[in-house]
Formats: C-alpha cells, structure tokens, sequence
C-alpha cells in the first residue's frame, strides 16, 4: 500500500534530495494523517460518548491533535519547499524542524491537559458503559495507528525527515495508548475493574512521551547535530582517494534544512606540488562531493612537507607522546623550522569534546611533553582545535 501511494502521488520519488520531491512526500504524509486521524476522532468520540469513557474520549481528542499536528506538518514542507532568497540565501529547510518543534508543543499541551481531566475523574468516578460497538472502534484504531506507524516511518527514512520520523514514534504510542484503553474496557465489562480514569492517564503520558521525543528529534539539528559517523567516513574516503592528498581535517558540516547542507574542511597537499594543479583537484573534489553527497564544499589546502625523513619521523614522534597523554588526541599541520639554539615544532591538537582533560591541561602536558624530547632542544607551537565530529 505504502510503494502504491509513492508511486501514485510522488513524482520521480526516487530523488530524495530534492526539495519539490521532498515536498511531495509531506504532502503525502500529511495527506494520510490529516483523513485518517480524523476518521478516527470522530469514531472515538461517538464511543466514548456513548460509553462514558473518559479514557476513549482522551484517545479521541490525541486523534484530533495529531489531525492538527498533520496540517502544521504539510505548512512546514510547503514553507520548507521555497527557494533561497536575498534574504534567505541558505533556503527555508529548517522550516521543517520548526513545524516538528510546533507539533511537539501541541502534542505536550494535549497530554497536559488530558491528564488533568483524566485526574480529575479519579477523584470524581463515573460508571462506564461497556459497547461492543466501542470495542471494535478501538480495536480498528489500533490497526489503523500500527498501520501508519510503518507508513510515516517508510517516509521518514526514506528522505530523511525527523519530522515523519517523530510522527511515525507518535502514531506507535498511539497504537499502544489505544490498546490500553481496549483493556481498560474489557477489564470494566468482564472482571468489574473500573480503572478507565487511571487508564485515561497511562494515555496522557504517552502523549507527553511522544511529545518530547518529537521535541527533542526537532531541537537537535536546530542546536546543531554532529554529522552521521557513515557520512563523515564516506567523506574522508572520497577525498583521500585523490593520490594528492595526504590527510583532512577541521571538517564542518553546517545543516540548512534536510537536504540543504554545506560543508567546509582542511586537506593536507605537499609543500612542493605543482599549485595550478593541486588547485585543479582541489576543484574536482569539491564537485565529486557536490555530486555524490548534495552538499555545498569549500575546501581549505594546507601544504606540510611529506618528503624529508626528519620531519616525517618527528611527526611521528609527536603523534605517539599526544596520544600517550590521552588516546583520543590527534595532530595535524605538523611543520618544523629550525634555529641555532632550538627547534619550533609547529602543530595543532585536536582535542574532542569528550576527552576528560580540560584544555589548559592538554596544552601544558603538551608543551611540557614536546619540551622533554630527547635529541634537541625542542619548542611546540601549537593551536588547540575542537572536533566537530564524533569521536571514532
């Protein structure tokens, strides 16, 4: 069902990177939920009337909402969809994350205030009446909330959307808020346990639940995400393939909105390449990755010297004695100049966010490290650089 729809209502779906194919799958998704999840208010409202249920009644309105939720998401692809202005030069993408944070609010305020009003039948019971016909509007929800869940998250995954993502997470805690509240019913009519009300706000913190997960999936990239550890990989494996280049660093990914992203990062080259040339690859590279990635790149070249055995050694060296204060620091941009009374090893350490060592540790260790080499008298000049990539 899911593959007919794409193919039906999703011109040339494959290309996901696209903004207006992108848009096409909001719709589509926004499409579905805003018909079925009112459907589904209107069945469980008629139940939980007829019943007395405050808990079917509580589900009922989590279905409107989430028909609510289904509208803010199609304005947020339709915003997300227009083209970079003189204002906007980076695009609208992120429109999308700020339609996923709005729905997020929306779904808390509905799980708030549906605990209350389940709290306060607690303290207030009321009989419920069991319904067969009640009974089996749940029971079709159920099917219905399981059967979106599969659909926003086939969506989701395949644009790369937080935002179908969160709404496929919510249609699952639908489905399990829902299938409570069946039990809930059967328990009253069979066994004479009337726990609806307590039920009622078992389905308030589902909603709260789903609410902040969709929260939080929609503030991160907002924040700023470190990029995908698979991304970073193909990345580097891409770039070094080019024989010219000896290593990258000081790669940042800056996210615009899914699909709209660029990035920057640093590539070592020999001190004595041909510039013209180097330049050329240079060039190639930030195509090939435009091309194969989708992703705007500007590349920084920093020349060492790769062919004198000293420096290559020393590198080395230094290498091992940074990691040896801590595993997770690295080097790059080594150099060495030379003086009548003392060597200055030029370099930077990169130290990721999670090393336990704070920086002014890490620079003095340093120092004092490189200052206690054996062979000469030894200077390091160095820069401490942050890693905007998780550590591998």
């Amino acid at each position: 069902m899911t593959d007919f729809l794409i193919k039906c209502f999703v011109r040339n779906h494959k290309d996901t990177h696209s903004p207006d194919v992108r848009q096409s799958y909001g719709r589509l998704s926004s499409g579905v939920g805003i018909l079925l999840n009112i459907l589904l208010f209107a069945g469980k409202f008629t139940a939980g009337f007829l019943s007395g249920s405050i808990a079917i009644t509580a589900d009922a309105f989590n279905n409107l909402s989430d028909a609510g939720s289904s509208v803010i998401t199609l304005a947020g692809f339709h915003l997300a969809g227009r083209r970079a202005d003189s204002s906007h030069p980076f695009g609208h993408g992120r429109m999308e994350y700020l339609a996923g944070l709005l729905v997020s609010l929306l779904i808390l305020l509905m799980g708030v205030e549906l605990g209350r009003a389940s709290f306060q039948k607690i303290l207030q019971p009321e009989e419920v009446v069991f319904s067969s016909v009640s009974a089996a509007i749940l029971a079709v929800s159920i099917c219905v909330k399981s059967w979106m869940f599969l659909f926003n998250r086939r969506l989701g995954r395949s644009i790369g959307s937080p935002a179908m993502t969160a709404t496929a997470a919510d249609s699952l805690s639908d489905a399990v808020a829902t299938a409570a509240v069946l039990l809930s019913t059967l328990a009253g009519r069979y066994l004479g346990l009337q726990i609806d009300a307590w039920v009622g706000v078992l389905v308030s913190l589902f909603i709260l639940r789903a609410g902040w997960t969709a929260a939080k999936d929609t503030l991160d990239p907002l924040l700023g995400n470190p990029p995908d550890p698979e991304l970073v990989s193909a990345i580097e494996e891409a770039v070094l393939a080019h024989e010219e280049i000896r290593g990258i660093h000081d790669l940042v990914i800056h996210d615009y909105g899914p699909g709209r992203s660029m990035m920057s990062f640093h590539v070592e080259i020999p001190v004595d390449g041909d510039l013209m040339a180097l330049h050329d690859v240079i060039d190639a590279i930030e195509r090939e990755l435009k091309e194969k990635f989708h992703i705007e790149t500007s590349i920084h070249m920093d020349p060492i010297v790769t062919d004198d055995e000293l420096t290559n050694q020393t590198r080395a060296r230094i290498t091992q004695l940074v990691q040896s204060i801590d595993p997770s620091l690295s080097i790059h941009d080594f150099r060495m100049t030379a003086g009548p009374l003392h060597t200055n090893l030029i370099f930077d350490v990169v130290v990721p966010y999670g090393c336990p060592l704070p920086d002014e540790q890490v620079e003095h260790s340093v120092r004092k490290t490189v200052e206690a080499m054996e062979g000469g008298t030894y200077y390091a000049v160095l820069q401490l650089d942050h890693s905007y990539i998780k550590s591998r």
